[in-house]
């Protein structure tokens, strides 16, 4: 887990490259006819039931910065999950954990870093955990990675 002193901030220059956070959703998810923008909500949701079973506060759900969007971000007391989101139909493409790469981690924690720029509070203490779900089942993984890890 990451302290925010640790975590360190953004430059400006590096924010402007982002642009402005948007809702979000660029769309009507509910909308979607694709099956694969379907299960990948339906993953979500089931997360974010998941997440607020254990005693989880969903803060945001698909936070967006530019192109980069993160899935969860989810607060209990001091900690805050930045929490990405992976469902599979079976397992013949590989585990859902495989899919979140190191470019995919690396997109996560920039946006993360302007989500703590934006809304963090003194005292947050911040990690990135994966959820994958295989055939509706759940496995979280707690802190999944860390910044700088390859």
């Amino acid at each position: 887990m990451i302290r925010r002193a640790e975590f360190g901030l953004l430059p400006s220059r590096v924010l402007r490259q982002f642009g402005a956070v948007s809702s979000g959703i660029r769309s009507d998810p509910t909308n979607w006819s694709d099956p694969r923008h379907q299960r990948g909500l339906a993953a979500e949701e089931q997360a974010i039931r998941y997440l607020q079973a254990r005693g989880w506060e969903v803060i945001a759900h698909r936070f967006r910065v530019g192109r980069v969007e993160v899935d969860v971000i989810a607060r209990r007391g001091a900690l805050v999950a930045f929490v990405e989101v992976k469902g599979r139909r079976g397992l013949a493409c590989g585990s859902p954990f495989e899919a979140v790469t190191g470019a995919k981690r690396r997109e996560i924690v920039k946006a993360a870093r302007v989500w703590m720029d934006r809304y963090g509070q003194r005292g947050d203490v911040y990690r990135f955990d994966c959820i994958g779900i295989v055939d509706n089942k759940l496995e979280h993984l707690e802190d999944a990675f860390r910044p700088g890890w390859r």
